[in-house]
């Protein structure tokens, strides 16, 4: 099958590029920039575009597939001739449903947990050598890349994403993966610019879950009063398996998860963390893995990339990098990381980087947020208000939204790196939470000063 891709740079793309390369299929592709490590990535494969840009050129009646990245504006030059030519034009998440509409498709929705949960899911499998598709948003240890298409597996675990399809399909991701079986971890505001209230973006996930097959699974989250509500009303023949945070101890840094052999050492930890690892052992237990043999997979799962991920440690000090820059996902890895440590002083830097969080109404969902830690940092980029086109956040609009009085602010990166490096983080832990680099933070520096 011959597939062109429009925007083929992107984390996601490459990735489903590369899936598609592997498994027989004739890709080409195109973009106006391309970084690291999607370059690499591609050029590895024969899959990098000669030159950078737009060349209409290249889509030719041929094609039999055109896959839209979210990059590409809806004036792109390639898509115009693609559409000239009455090519059949797929979203992303189109045309991994195109390629899974004969599996057993099981999707993680959630606003927050489901990259992790995710990649528990595929880190027990394949722990097991049991072959199943997937689509993830993160490098996971041991997986090549983060699609993988065959023709023969039953099963595909898909990643569902609540964000727009492309430029073209305004709808959620997970809209289009119409789920055999299907998970909800939580619901807490996110992506404003695109749902401009939190009635709106609960209605996303209600139209998940009524979209779930007839007779279908629904595991979800009964601690997070939304999840629970949505679960609870929705008129969708299905089953529904709730699960709650399992017992837990945590001692001399080792997190104890209680199991019914006893007390099991777990390299992840956090209660948001205990909460995901329940969920996904009701997948797999639905994916015909049993409950010991969950047990025995999980004990040496280290987590998904950027999430909680321990980037330095020495005598005294630890360095943990986290993507949390939403407020329910800021105060549950703030929370976690201070009851991994309670005796070490707590540092917690979060840089506001994302369309909602430069948001000045949407600011007052971060109060208390940073609560749990003992020194709590936030940095913002005026300049990346700007690029978003955004009314300018103020640095008064900042301290009284987190509602705490020695909130330190910083609004320059070099004043952000002084402080880091100029701080003795003796018997401390660090927290870095950004889905961005604090304008330009090299991380290796970072993990000499820890280490």
């Amino acid at each position: 099958m011959r597939t062109h891709f429009i925007a083929i740079g992107g984390a996601a793309m490459h990735n489903l590029a590369l899936a598609l390369h592997h498994k027989g299929y004739q890709v080409t592709g195109s973009d106006d920039a391309i970084f690291e490590p999607s370059k690499s990535r591609l050029e590895k494969h024969g899959l990098l575009p000669l030159a950078l840009g737009w060349f209409p050129e290249k889509i030719t009646q041929d094609i039999e597939a055109v896959i839209l990245g979210m990059h590409a504006k809806a004036d792109n030059p390639e898509l115009l001739q693609a559409q000239v030519l009455g090519l059949k034009i797929y979203s992303y998440p189109e045309f991994l449903y195109e390629q899974s509409k004969n599996k057993t498709r099981v999707v993680i929705g959630g606003s927050h947990g489901k990259t992790t949960i995710t990649s528990m899911i595929l880190h027990v499998m394949h722990y097991h050598n049991i072959e199943v598709d997937y689509m993830v948003g993160a490098q996971l240890e041991g997986f090549d890349t983060m699609v993988h298409l065959t023709e023969d597996n039953d099963f595909i675990v898909l990643e569902g994403d609540e964000y727009l399809s492309s430029p073209m399909d305004r709808r959620p991701k997970f809209h289009l993966y119409q789920p055999n079986i299907a998970l909800l971890s939580g619901i807490a505001w996110d992506h404003i610019n695109v749902f401009p209230t939190f009635e709106n973006y609960v209605e996303q996930f209600e139209i998940f879950v009524n979209q779930i097959t007839k007779g279908g699974i629904l595991v979800y989250n009964e601690e997070d009063v939304t999840v629970k509500k949505v679960a609870e009303e929705t008129t969708n023949t299905i089953r529904k398996m709730p699960y709650t945070t399992p017992a837990y101890t945590v001692k001399d840094g080792v997190t104890l998860l209680n199991t019914p052999e006893g007390p099991m050492p777990i390299e992840v930890f956090g209660a948001h963390n205990l909460n995901n690892l329940a969920g996904a052992k009701w997948i797999c237990q639905n994916m015909g893995v049993d409950e010991v043999d969950f047990y025995e997979a999980i004990a040496s799962f280290k987590g998904a990339s950027k999430r909680l991920e321990k980037i330095a440690e020495g005598l005294g000090k630890v360095a943990y990098k986290d993507f949390a820059h939403s407020p329910s996902k800021v105060s549950a890895t703030t929370q976690a990381v201070k009851a991994q440590y309670p005796d070490r002083t707590l540092v917690a830097c979060l840089e506001l980087h994302t369309y909602s969080s430069l948001n000045a109404e949407f600011l007052k969902e971060y109060e208390g947020a940073l609560d749990a830690a003992d020194v709590a940092v936030v940095f913002y980029s005026p300049d990346a208000v700007k690029i978003k086109q955004l009314e300018e956040v103020t640095y008064e609009q900042i301290a009284n939204s987190f509602k705490r009085d020695d909130l330190i602010i910083y609004t320059h990166p070099q004043e952000f790196k002084d402080f880091l490096f100029g701080y003795d983080f003796s018997n401390s832990a660090l927290l870095l939470m950004s889905s961005g680099n604090y304008g330009g933070l090299n991380f290796d520096e970072v993990k000499a000063l820890i280490s």
